[in-house]
């Protein structure tokens, strides 16, 4: 592991512990070259989706499958994706994830300019930016204690939420601003993907002019049979970590699914529009830049911090799921944004911090597919749910089991940790007469 460091980055005493982690000038250029392709990422989407509503006889079942598509790779392909993350050094395996990405959205913003653009070749390109986003993901999770050190860890993952919850307002705002100007139609959200593009050559650029002799580097792991078999291995003896999979599988699987329950709510309970449904995810925005601006002065975290703001959410869910009117709803929602990305960022850190950096890569992968891939199975209960019984049970049914998945996950930390200590025990030493 490399710790030596130059003069021009030595860690300096920052003027405030929210952003303590700029003070590393490798994590600096990575923060602002992320925080441009953030905002070219959430231009993409909405872009996207309106490329797919202007293709002729499409409607929402075709934007849901490119949806699908997209995120398809990704729980395919992570645990895998973890795997190359260990293997190979992850400042240039970002930079080729993130050129395969630039590619796709190259590739779509000309087909779109061009106004050849259709249906199969956006499933297509979906997939395809999904194949590198699927290889990006665990490889840019465990890259972060790389550029701060452990001590900087939960702060680093606290400013990169905020960058991209701040991307997360501002890009969808600015691709409708812009779509409107080019004239609305095929073309202009081609113009739109087209800056996605070229907004990943920050991320490229900021990673060429890394210090690399300042990285905490481990030394990337040789190819042998069972790497996957050996971070699931890893995991299972860990207690605090299988607690935290708990807590992220019932709450991603079951409490997440954001989009689904804010348009039921907004259009069936309260029967409102399109743009009150926009105005939720942008509450929802707002919750989740401040949890992470919070999260950000946070030195370490603790498991009752896991705990509290599992509980918190799934409590959260269950009284949005009871509130009388919109309004109430919209001012409500910024707190169900605050303890997702609290409980998020907390089991971010954690994992990178107390897992071995020789298997963080496989570990981030794991938690990836974990928190993304329950998704395909909670939406689907929840959606009839909402469907059977009215659109204020998938809030309330959603945050009962997630209460209910932070009770298992406090049954499993104390089973495994009991087991733990059993067998760190040392076995009786026969007395022989």
């Amino acid at each position: 592991m490399s710790t030596t460091r130059s003069p021009t980055s030595d860690k300096e005493d920052p003027t405030s512990p929210t952003f303590r982690s700029l003070s590393h000038q490798n994590y600096r250029r990575y923060f602002a070259g992320s925080l441009v392709s953030n905002v070219g990422t959430w231009m993409q989407r909405v872009a996207q989706d309106w490329l797919v509503l202007t293709i002729p006889g499409n409607g929402g079942a075709a934007l849901g499958i490119t949806t699908g598509l997209q995120f398809l790779p990704i729980l395919l392909l992570s645990p895998y994706a973890g795997v190359v993350a260990d293997r190979f050094p992850k400042r240039r395996l970002l930079q080729v994830t993130q050129a395969t990405m630039a590619l796709a959205s190259l590739a779509l913003g000309v087909i779109a300019v061009l106004g050849v653009a259709e249906t199969w070749h956006v499933y297509l390109i979906a997939f395809a930016f999904g194949i590198g986003a699927a290889f990006d993901a665990p490889a840019r999770q465990a890259f972060v204690s790389e550029m701060v050190g452990p001590d900087d860890v939960t702060n680093a993952v606290g400013l990169n939420s905020a960058a991209f919850n701040t991307a997360r307002i501002v890009g969808p705002a600015l691709a409708g601003v812009l779509i409107g100007l080019f004239g609305g139609g095929m073309e202009a959200t081609g113009w739109v993907i087209l800056v996605n593009a070229v907004s990943y050559a920050a991320v490229i650029w900021q990673l060429e002019r890394m210090d690399t002799r300042t990285l905490h580097s481990p030394k990337p792991v040789g190819r042998r049979p069972g790497m996957l078999l050996e971070g699931l291995r890893y995991l299972r003896g860990q207690p605090k970590m299988l607690m935290i999979l708990v807590l992220v599988f019932f709450a991603g699987t079951f409490g997440m699914n954001f989009q689904m329950t804010s348009a039921l709510m907004a259009t069936e309970v309260y029967g409102k529009g399109a743009s009150e449904f926009g105005i939720l995810g942008s509450a929802l925005a707002v919750g989740s830049l401040s949890g992470a601006l919070m999260a950000a002065r946070r030195p370490k975290v603790r498991i009752r911090l896991l705990v509290f703001s599992a509980a918190a959410f799934g409590v959260a869910e269950i009284v949005a799921g009871s509130l009388p009117s919109y309004v109430a709803f919209v001012l409500f929602c910024p707190l169900i944004g605050l303890a997702t990305i609290t409980l998020l960022n907390s089991a971010n850190a954690t994992l990178q911090v107390e897992s071995d950096p020789e298997l963080r890569g496989r570990v981030m992968a794991i938690y990836m597919t974990i928190v993304m891939g329950g998704t395909p199975v909670g939406a689907p209960i929840i959606g009839w749910i909402g469907e059977t019984y009215g659109a204020r049970w998938t809030l309330i049914v959603g945050g009962v089991l997630v209460l209910v998945g932070v009770v298992l996950a406090l049954l499993v930390y104390r089973s495994t940790s009991a087991a733990s200590r059993l067998a760190a025990e040392p076995l009786p030493v026969p007395v022989r007469s």
